[in-house]
């Protein structure tokens, strides 16, 4: 029996799926994290005890840099948040409220609009780029874009999110058509996709990225957003960086107060109009929280 270290790259059915410098090892958790109440989660780095033929236990967990809840996956560099002005046509809010999940978690949040081969994707992806995000327009069926994408995945521990049917798996097939992640076709009537992926699991590729396939937005729960103050969201927008400190009243919510820096910014066409529309609704949301509430959910989410 050999002690080594590994990250996991999948959890299925009470196994955990650990790539170690043997290859990949089925592992089971023992009791401790039960008892401490702690789980594993894909993405964590582990030591396990290799008890051979591909068989292991977990023993315990390297420190985490981030973690979520749903999807259950630790230790991201980036979040790509696929999004289509093709059908289903992606609400900017939606992609608003993951950067902001994203930057409260440590989390490099990146915009990738796919399907520029049904309808031009620029538009979306300059005012994201113009808000100081990276941001790509791509289309999974010509292969337009890909080649940046990997250049900006390269290295990088990754999870793909965005709304059914924006074509995030297609995205991964044609990133490295090993993958062979299952697809479903959109439906017109609905306007959605028919969601394909059941589970959160690790995908080492061939340029050198880890890639997370992950189901949905409705899965990323805005659980995390809310373990955040209100006051503290201004920082969650980088396009509002330049002008926080410029308002004229301490505590400025960036709403609707006189001399505030933001508002004139966005008067001046230096911040996107639905960028701030995005941040209000957060805002008026995370305000309905209460101290006592954010530190019970901080505690629930450390478990």
């Amino acid at each position: 029996m050999n002690v080594a270290q590994g990250r996991i790259m999948k959890a299925l059915s009470g196994f955990y799926y650990v790539s170690g410098q043997t290859g990949t090892v089925q592992c089971r958790a023992r009791g401790k994290f039960k008892h401490e109440g702690q789980t594993p989660l894909v993405g964590d780095m582990a030591e396990y005890t290799d008890l051979g033929g591909g068989q292991g236990v977990v023993d315990s967990l390297l420190p985490r840099k981030n973690s979520f809840s749903r999807p259950p996956v630790a230790n991201l560099d980036m979040l790509v948040i696929v999004a289509s002005r093709a059908i289903p046509v992606t609400d900017e809010f939606l992609v608003d409220k993951m950067t902001a999940i994203a930057a409260h978690n440590g989390v490099e949040p990146v915009v990738v609009v796919n399907k520029t081969d049904l309808v031009i994707g620029e538009t979306m992806s300059a005012a994201y780029r113009k808000a100081g995000f990276r941001a790509l327009a791509v289309s999974a069926v010509t292969g337009e874009g890909m080649d940046a994408l990997r250049e900006l995945l390269a290295g990088r521990v990754c999870a793909f999110t965005g709304n059914s049917g924006v074509g995030k798996s297609s995205i991964l097939n044609a990133l490295e058509p090993g993958f062979n992640i299952e697809t479903a076709d959109v439906s017109y009537k609905l306007g959605r996709g028919r969601h394909t992926t059941r589970h959160v699991e690790l995908f080492e590729t061939s340029f050198g990225a880890v890639i997370a396939d992950t189901p949905g937005f409705a899965s990323f729960d805005t659980e995390s957003a809310e373990l955040t103050r209100a006051s503290d969201l201004q920082y969650a927008f980088p396009d509002f960086a330049p002008y926080i400190d410029s308002c004229a009243f301490t505590g400025c919510s960036h709403t609707r107060e006189r001399g505030c820096a933001v508002l004139k910014a966005l008067e001046e066409g230096k911040i996107v109009p639905f960028r701030h529309r995005s941040y209000v609704r957060l805002y008026e949301k995370l305000r309905e929280n209460k101290d006592w509430e954010l530190k019970t959910k901080k505690g629930q989410t450390a478990r």
